[in-house]
């Protein structure tokens, strides 16, 4: 919740310089007092930008971003940002109250007047439903709105830092009293000239690569011949809408810019079977990506990504290489289990705090890294014994207590790595013994674990069964007694023997 040093330098280390907010306990004054002790007392962007040593420039950043620390602090207050499939659940559970109640109340319009009823009457009985049906919707939109909330005050959040942050790189630069050599915005000549022959001829490959490009003119989306088109190693912050005209491209090579976002015109891109956008500065992938339904190979590793699009996995049938390695991801959504062709899936250095539990759908996957997820990953889902194609396993670096019982029906897996976890099943005698020996010692114990399910069914039915051999013998006994009164009823009242009165003792013994 704190701004991140690699993303907001000044800002984190201008609130690092705030008084802290807690209470402190009563001490001898010193000179640190009006400085937050949690933090670096003297980080390295000091000796990158000398200026912050002045602490009349600091004490004016300070109170420049003091709505900042006031904002922080009220977010800490009211929790951690709902996840991005929670907040599209909510949007859904919202929308659903809504239609529920319009079409409600389109029923209550539309119900006929009962003859018996006055007209002034029947409407306040309508006026009266609709105001019940309207307080229900508001009821049941309370919680979903409470989670929509919480996420836009999040996000207002993220804008505020982003602001602040300009504000200080102003307001430093101000204070510099010199003018740095700025780069001009225009398109260098051979780039144009590049795109004029790729247009004319007809080219299929265009490598712009480490140009130090700022911007791409729209031009370069009128070739529709392209096919392969690199623009790796640049200093591009934003990609034209135009690219959509780029119809038959198969590969995009994005890595290495200062992209903070992607274009929604991405997704027209239908024919796009290698995507790369690795080492920029994207904070989310446009939900359209996942129109771009041919993609083989996604690779959005090393970017500021807290999530992936809630319907990813619905809609990338062709996807079998997805790398999302050193981001802030916190839990990948439901929808990635069904990326039934995946094969390859790289979530080392994230924030997960599980896996789906479906994730025993990916019965396709050869190779998974979840390693340094730190103290985020603590368990594995049942169902991870399903992906029995798995050959190489990293789950290095997080707080994995046990492997999932289900373990041991890994039958391919050949290379797994468990260092720097609390491992206690299976013990470490085991673990140091290598993945053969980890297979065999969870195979046995899954084994044993049915083998006592097994028991524990046998002896129910046994029961079950005695249960029903006791109710079948009294109920036998109760018919043959039936059968025997029955009989010596009949045979006291035949015309051969003489009439009797019942004998009343006779019965109470049966």
């Amino acid at each position: 919740m704190d701004p991140n040093p690699g993303t907001f330098p000044l800002l984190s280390y201008v609130m690092s310089r705030l008084p802290s907010l807690t209470p402190r306990p009563a001490a001898a004054p010193s000179d640190s007092d009006q400085f937050d002790i949690e933090q670096p007392r003297a980080p390295e962007i000091v000796g990158q930008m000398p200026h912050l040593a002045d602490p009349d420039l600091v004490a004016s950043m300070g109170r420049a971003v003091s709505q900042v620390a006031q904002a922080r602090s009220v977010l800490k207050l009211i929790g951690e940002r709902p996840t991005h499939e929670e907040v599209d659940n909510a949007r859904a559970k919202v929308a659903e109250v809504e239609a529920q109640l319009s079409r409600e109340l389109e029923e209550i319009v539309l119900q006929a007047r009962p003859a018996e009823m006055e007209i002034h009457g029947w409407r306040a009985h309508q006026a009266e439903r609709e105001r019940e049906r309207r307080e229900w919707a508001e009821r049941e939109k309370r919680v979903w709105k409470s989670v929509l909330q919480l996420d836009e005050m999040h996000e207002a959040y993220e804008k505020l830092l982003k602001d602040a942050e300009k504000r200080l790189v102003k307001m430093y630069e101000s204070r510099e009293d010199g003018d740095g050599d700025v780069a001009g915005d225009e398109v260098n000549e051979e780039v144009v000239g590049i795109l004029q022959e790729a247009y004319g001829k007809g080219v299929e490959r265009v490598d712009l690569s480490g140009r130090q490009l700022k911007f791409l003119p729209e031009a370069f989306g009128r070739i529709p011949g392209l096919l392969v088109l690199d623009l790796s190693g640049n200093q591009l912050s934003a990609i034209p809408d135009s690219i959509a005209g780029l119809q038959n491209l198969e590969e995009l090579n994005l890595s290495s810019n200062l992209l903070e976002s992607l274009p929604d015109s991405i997704g027209l891109l239908q024919r796009l079977k290698l995507l790369s956008v690795s080492g920029n500065k994207l904070t989310a992938l446009p939900d359209s990506i996942c129109q771009c339904r041919s993609l083989v190979e996604l690779d959005v590793s090393f970017n500021n990504l807290s999530y992936l699009p809630t319907n990813i996995g619905y809609e990338l049938p062709n996807l079998q290489k997805l790398m999302i390695q050193l981001n802030k991801i916190r839990s990948l959504p439901s929808s990635v289990c069904e990326l039934k062709s995946l094969r390859y899936l790289d979530a080392h250095f994230n924030e997960l705090h599980g896996l789906p539990i479906a994730i025993g759908r990916l019965t396709n996957l050869e190779v998974l890294n979840l390693s340094s997820n730190f103290s985020d990953l603590k368990e594995l889902p049942e169902t991870f014994g399903d992906l029995t194609n798995l050959r190489e396993l990293d789950l290095s670096n997080n707080q994995i207590h046990a492997l999932p019982d289900t373990f041991g029906r890994l039958n391919n897996l050949t290379k797994l790595n468990l260092e720097q976890n609390p491992l206690e099943l299976p013990p470490m005698e085991i673990v140091n013994q290598g993945v053969e020996a980890i297979k065999t010692f969870m195979a046995k114990r899954w084994i044993d674990i049915l083998l006592e399910e097994e028991r524990k069914s046998n002896q129910e039915m046994q029961e079950q069964e005695q249960g029903d051999w006791l109710t079948r013998s009294t109920s036998w006994l109760k018919n043959v007694s039936e059968n025997v009164i029955g009989y010596i009823g009949t045979a006291a009242g035949s015309p051969m023997s003489p009439k009797s009165p019942r004998d009343a003792y006779l019965d109470q013994q049966l």
